[in-house]
Parts: C-alpha cells; structure tokens; sequence
C-alpha cells in the first residue's frame, strides 16, 4: 500500500492507497513544529481502525508547501514505515510534465500535482480551481503542461481577516444566505463571501478563457469545493481526491528509482 501525504497550509492529508483504491484517507491540522513521533501516535491508531499496520505500508510520497514540515513527515515514514518517501519538488522525481512558468521550482507542489492529475483524468485545456487557505486557478495545456494561474485569498481566509480588522463584525460560517441582499449583519457578510467568490470564480474564468482562446473545462477541488459546486454553471466537476490521486500518479511514474535516505 502507498502511503500518499499532501501538506497543505491549513491541513495534513495522509491517503492509504490499495493499489487504485483509496483505502483510507485522514487529515490533521497543519502545524510545523509536530514531531514524527506525534504524527505516528495519531495517525497509528486511525489507520488500526481501518485494519492496516505499519507494515502494509510499501511506499511514500510527500507533496508539502509547508518548508518545517517536511523534515518530520519524511522521518514519519522512514522511522515508523521504513519507507524512504518520494518528495514532490526533489530532482530525482520526474513529474512528467512541462512547467511553463518564469520559477518552476516557485510553483507550488500541490499545483503541480493537481496538473498530473487533471490532465491524466480529464485531458488538457483545463482550469483546475483548488479551494484551499488559498483559492488557486491552475491552467493544464493541450498536451499535460503546467501553463500558470492565478491566487486568490481563500474563503475561510476572506472571512478571517474581515473579523479581525472590523471590530464590529462577527466570525460566521461559509454557507450559502437565502437572499443575496442581506438584511442583518450576518447575512450580509455571508453574501459578500458566498456571492462574491461565485463572481470571483466566474469572473475570473471568464478572462481565463478569453486570453487562452481555446473551450476549457473547469473542475474544482479542495475541501470547500462543494460549497458553491451547485450555485454556478461555471464548475462542471468536483474532484475532492485530485491531489492524493496524482501522488499515487506520480509515484507509479517514478517507482523503482533509487533515492537519496533521509539522514
């Protein structure tokens, strides 16, 4: 089994992989200064849970944009799983792909393995929207490439820092309000995040299209994806396992490649 690991800002995500199954999938807060020996006590016991030990594990990926994080998650796998774990951005791991951008290695690792991903299982000529701490716009080529994209400040993000920098306005939840004028405090502010960032995405994929000049399918990832999947046309697919999906891509693609050990 593969043990696929994508380190996000807000979030830690670990999939088991059961060949092209996802057995398993867990997620824990991000937080630098967690220990490999703390990762393991948690995620032992949920993985006990679903009936995989630590010796079902046979390999590793790491895709991180968290720079303290990974030190720890790759001593995660050497000690606990005795596997020598591939990480998204070192030389010897080959994604496959052209990365048309001035700094390739600036891009983010999850952007770049939505980008495996998204051509594998949809084609090229795409616009894969990621809904994270923040809201990415990735564009994949005819032919696979990494062709650029946008970010933009991400939902949860939006409605933080309108808290804390407006000293009468409360901490809400995202959800979508009954009216798109609001009539209280509450639904005012949820309409200004909900209804914006549907004119934010379609907007924003309306210029997309306009400077690529070519049709273009638009799928969404990310945790708040399903949020506003259903308000607008703009979105024809949600794919929450895009990103775990293309480490297990990835990892098949590079397989057999002898790695430098973690010291």
């Amino acid at each position: 089994m593969l043990l696929a690991i994508d380190a996000g800002n807000t979030n830690i995500v670990f999939a088991v992989h059961d060949g092209k199954q996802v057995r398993a999938q867990f997620r824990a807060v991000t937080k630098d200064n967690r220990t490999a020996d703390e990762y393991y006590v948690w995620l032992a016991q949920l993985l006990q849970l679903e009936g995989i030990g630590a010796k079902d594990i046979t390999g590793a990926i790491i895709s991180s944009v968290v720079p303290p994080s990974l030190f720890n998650l790759r001593r995660l796998c050497a000690k606990y799983f005795r596997q020598n774990a591939m990480v998204i951005g070192d030389p010897d791991v080959d994604l496959g792909i052209v990365i048309n951008a001035d700094r390739p290695r600036a891009v983010g690792a999850d952007r770049l393995v939505n980008t495996v991903a998204g051509y594998r299982d949809y084609g090229g000529n795409l616009i894969l929207i990621d809904f994270g701490t923040a809201t990415t716009f990735d564009i994949v080529g005819e032919q696979g490439s990494y062709e650029g994209g946008i970010i933009a400040p991400g939902v949860n993000l939006s409605m933080e820092a309108l808290h804390l920098a407006a000293a009468q306005l409360p901490r809400i939840a995202v959800e979508r309000p009954a009216t798109v004028i609001g009539r209280d405090t509450i639904p005012a502010m949820q309409s200004g995040i909900f209804w914006g960032y549907i004119a934010l995405i379609e907007g924003l994929v309306a210029r997309i299209r306009q400077e690529y000049g070519k049709p273009m399918k638009v799928i969404g990832t990310g945790g708040l994806a399903h949020l506003f999947r259903h308000s607008t046309t703009v979105i024809e697919a949600v794919d929450h396992d895009l990103t775990v999906r293309g480490l297990r891509y990835i990892y098949e693609r590079n397989a057999g490649k002898p790695r430098k050990p973690i010291e």
